[in-house]
């Protein structure tokens, strides 16, 4: 079908680093050498270990965050096909969106925010994450900065290196914020500094396609939540009753599973959406959408069944970030936290230590860690030395949202083993 939408200017294209890591030989786009990068990243791997809404590592037919992503990159692809968009630059922002999810769901993310508001001081907090206590740590801004700053791939020479993502990308990661209810999503007509984002959703999206995924993550995760309910046991007999009454009244049957609702909203957003009228709905199908949305927060997010997994996600995100805020010397913090934790906490030290050691100066390197050497490196030194106590505090809340629940577990059944 012909395109129904037009790109904005050429810096979409644009890698962050003006230097765009092509070989004379690669048959890629820009943006499909985007979708590889963040698909053989660390934080793209963790994803399979990350709760989408409900913890149970033990059942495999539970979502997690990586499944999420990929139902994304479904809806997305779909969506871009149908409506004539670039689908590689759709794909690779799909796949990255919820690089920078923290353990435990949203709830992890919760608990990183209190963190910030309790410990960090007061300029540096306005100053790095803004003035809304209640969004202090949100996901999108924290993906940008692990795309921009802490992810890093091996070049042909085995040397480590940021990611170097184009603006589409990395403007498609921060602003898909899917919670704000609107219809007819248009993009912004100006590339901004993305660093200037001071709360989700503030911007819309630089191009189509961002607002693309930004559509696609809410569709995406709507129905897929309420089959994880039922098949845990989740829903009460009142809302299985509501359930049923909302599937009569827009399916005309008793069912209301992810695949009606992923079929009935694409193929609506195809036939409803124009250059001039924007990604668009239909009246009925955007009721269809918020009401869906309505029963999730109802039932699921907002249950008291959560409470018990939310005090356990505190716990053990808490317990982690004092253990390493105590440890805190200035320029001998490393030597510290060897001397200190080396044989007590062993994985939690040695795997913090590394950490550090990757994102600090040269001269802060710890070479005697096992399978570290910093000559293999060549990245932002995002901590510099520590030279404050709130630079140290932003390492060890980069290293606790990169982490998989199994692994923040791990590292907490370390500090209560005696």
């Amino acid at each position: 079908m012909p395109h129904r939408f037009i790109n904005p200017p050429a810096e979409i294209m644009q890698a962050r680093n003006q230097n765009i890591y092509e070989t004379p030989d690669d048959t890629r786009s820009p943006f499909f050498r985007d979708y590889c990068r963040i698909l053989h990243s660390t934080a793209y791997r963790r994803l399979k270990h990350k709760t989408q809404v409900f913890y149970d590592v033990s059942n495999d037919h539970i979502c997690t965050r990586m499944e999420h992503v990929q139902h994304v990159e479904s809806v997305a692809y779909s969506l871009a096909q149908g409506l004539g968009l670039d689908v590689e630059l759709t794909r690779a922002i799909a796949i990255g969106h919820d690089l920078g999810h923290a353990p435990f769901g949203h709830y992890g993310e919760v608990v990183l925010n209190d963190l910030i508001k309790d410990y960090f001081s007061d300029e540096y907090r306005r100053t790095h994450f803004g003035n809304d206590d209640t969004k202090l740590f949100w996901h999108e801004r924290n993906g940008l900065r692990f795309v921009d700053s802490i992810e890093l791939l091996s070049d042909p020479q085995g040397v480590k290196r940021n990611l170097n993502l184009t603006y589409a990308v990395r403007d498609g990661i921060i602003s898909h914020c899917g919670e704000i209810d609107e219809n007819g999503l248009r993009p912004r007509e100006e590339a901004i500094d993305l660093n200037t984002f001071d709360r989700p959703g503030r911007f819309m999206p630089y191009t189509w396609e961002g607002c693309a995924v930004k559509i696609a993550d809410k569709i995406a995760y709507l129905g897929r939540d309420i089959e994880d309910a039922i098949t845990l046991g989740f829903i009460s007999e009142q809302g299985m009753s509501e359930l049923k009454s909302l599937a009569r009244r827009f399916t005309g049957t008793e069912t209301l599973n992810t695949t009606g609702i992923m079929h009935s909203l694409i193929t609506d957003l195809c036939k409803n959406s124009s250059q001039d009228e924007g990604l668009t709905l239909s009246q009925d199908k955007l009721e269809l959408l918020n009401e869906v949305k309505r029963f999730n927060y109802a039932y699921i997010y907002g249950s008291k069944d959560f409470d018990v997994y939310k005090d356990y996600a505190r716990l053990v995100l808490t317990s982690i970030f004092t253990k390493l805020y105590d440890a805190y010397d200035g320029k001998h913090t490393i030597s510290t936290l060897d001397k200190r934790y080396g044989t007590k906490y062993r994985k939690l030290t040695s795997e913090f230590i590394k950490w550090l050691s990757t994102y600090c100066v040269d001269s802060m390197s710890y070479d005697d860690n096992p399978g570290f050497n910093a000559a293999d490196l060549n990245n932002e030194k995002i901590y510099s030395s520590l030279e404050t106590r709130d630079i140290y505090c932003h390492a060890i809340i980069d290293f606790i949202s990169g982490m998989t629940d199994a692994f923040a577990i791990e590292l907490f059944g370390e500090l209560i083993a005696f």
